[in-house]
């Protein structure tokens, strides 16, 4: 399994917003720019806008056990973030909808490798 470091610094996010590829899918958005390491580095933001904070914070556990399922299949090398739309949710969040949803997204940004 691959070790993946997770953006903490709002520097950090910004680079990644302002120079990153954006790639939108139904329910989440995903930023990705090269970071030239051998890891990668994920962020998940989600709005105050969306719901309460134990709700932002499910979606964020759940979020990041997605990526976890899927980080094997993923390139290496890259800053990801990944941004929850406002009309997202939070109530009825689902793992299996938003596990589909970031292998969509990802996909289209072609850093998932094909098995």
């Amino acid at each position: 399994m691959k070790k993946t470091e997770m953006l903490k610094k709002n520097y950090q996010f910004k680079k990644v917003l302002d120079k990153g590829q954006f790639f939108d899918c139904k329910e989440i958005q995903i930023v990705i720019l090269k970071n030239n390491k051998k890891i990668n580095l994920l962020g998940i933001a989600i709005g105050t806008k969306n719901g309460k904070s134990f709700q932002r914070n499910r979606a964020k556990r759940i979020i990041r056990e997605c990526y976890m399922r899927l980080e094997n299949q993923l390139t290496e090398g890259n800053s990801i973030v990944i941004l929850i739309k406002k009309e997202f949710d939070l109530n009825n969040i689902n793992f299996n909808s938003v596990l589909e949803s970031l292998k969509r997204c990802f996909f289209k940004a072609k850093i998932l490798k094909e098995d």
